[in-house]
């Protein structure tokens, strides 16, 4: 993959045209995200650069990031979104996960229901036939448990539902009573009659089940074990609202990678790394001031995560961030390839396409927030 220049967010490519902003700055007022945002947006400014000329087609195309991150929006990919699914998609919420083994990426539409992407990401197709699955599914999961594929799905202020991959529910798990944990905090909080189930998101790492907890007062991160075939509440539990090391301010986001459980602590605009027992480890550096952190991936050597909404009254949309754990190494701002409605973001993903060479083209799912919006980024070479 070649160099490119070091600062690359927003590309004019046409003889004698002006660009418009395709994106107004929103606010995050739904009721998924009404809890803590905390940390108000800084002002940053960025100044475009030349586009390289390898960078021009006959066609105007406008490109964001930089270095070895540089994105265009694929509008092909982008438009085998189900027209089915259209009416819904300004509520889509979920996130992506996917299969290792198959390249089949999972992700779920409110309304429409749980949905599996083809590797290249050119079909979709409603997996399951549960009602229970077209309810708000706001983080995913894929996993291998005792040598069988598996789904958990986190669903705010119902469930985490775990399944097949057929789409057959194995286990509905609802809000804890109290008495579950290993951890006085969180059965004080779910004993309590105040207390909500804001779960947000799940991961999983040997055997257990991760959910994150941060549309509540009770800020946790809580575990799923099975028993026998069923999955319950197992007794580990760990975190609660605050700012010391191990507390957070919205737990969104969370993610097994390398052993460790990374959580998106959202409002204080962390990325945060744990032992699997809980145990603070670290923080990411570098992430810029006044993001809502609100998810983390990982391919290639780098994680991806977006903020919720632009950083700057110049952003046109949320960034997303590729970032080694220490340094920021591009900033993805969608806005600026014109992509309509798309300014907040819930979620992003990163995913390869194999070609008959056996080549590998990396693209970006985005799921987008407040009005919603799917769209695909590709990997400029």
């Amino acid at each position: 993959m070649k160099k490119t220049p070091t600062k690359v967010l927003t590309i004019l490519v046409a003889l004698g045209f002006s660009i418009a902003s395709a994106a107004q700055h929103t606010d995050s007022n739904d009721t998924y995200h009404t809890h803590d945002h905390g940390v108000e947006a800084d002002h940053q400014h960025h100044e475009p650069e030349t586009v390289p000329a390898r960078l021009v087609s006959d066609k105007a195309r406008l490109v964001t990031g930089q270095g070895d991150f540089i994105f265009s929006w694929d509008e092909k990919l982008t438009a085998a979104f189900p027209e089915a699914a259209l009416e819904f998609e300004s509520a889509m919420h979920g996130g992506f996960n996917e299969d290792p083994e198959t390249g089949i990426v999972y992700t779920g539409i409110p309304g429409y229901g749980l949905c599996a992407i083809s590797p290249d990401l050119t079909e979709w197709t409603v997996i399951g036939t549960d009602e229970r699955l077209k309810d708000n599914i706001h983080g995913i999961v894929f996993f291998v448990h005792k040598g069988k594929k598996h789904l958990a799905i986190a669903q705010e202020g119902k469930r985490v539902l775990v399944l097949n991959i057929d789409g057959t529910i194995v286990s509905d798990v609802l809000k804890p009573r109290g008495n579950e944990f290993d951890f006085v905090p969180a059965n004080d909080f779910f004993s309590s009659a105040e207390s909500n189930f804001g779960v947000t998101d799940v991961t999983y790492l040997d055997g257990r089940i991760y959910a994150s907890h941060g549309y509540s007062k009770g800020d946790f991160i809580l575990t799923i074990e099975e028993r026998d075939g069923s999955w319950t509440w197992g007794k580990l539990a760990w975190g609660g609202k605050g700012k010391a090391p191990g507390q957070f301010q919205t737990a969104h986001g969370v993610y097994a990678y390398d052993g460790h459980i990374l959580v998106a602590n959202r409002a204080a605009g962390q990325v945060v790394k744990f032992r699997p027992d809980g145990g603070f480890v670290e923080m990411f550096d570098n992430i810029p001031e006044g993001s809502l952190v609100c998810n983390v991936s990982y391919e290639t050597e780098h994680f991806f995560f977006n903020a919720l909404r632009p950083v700057g009254e110049d952003q046109k949309s949320a960034p997303i961030y590729a970032h080694t754990g220490k340094d920021l190494v591009s900033t993805i701002v969608p806005g600026d390839l014109d992509i309509p409605v798309l300014t907040n973001i819930h979620h992003v993903w990163p995913h390869f396409v194999e070609g008959e060479n056996g080549s590998k083209q990396l693209y970006l799912l985005v799921h987008g927030w407040n009005k919603g919006k799917f769209a695909v980024l590709k990997l400029e070479e």
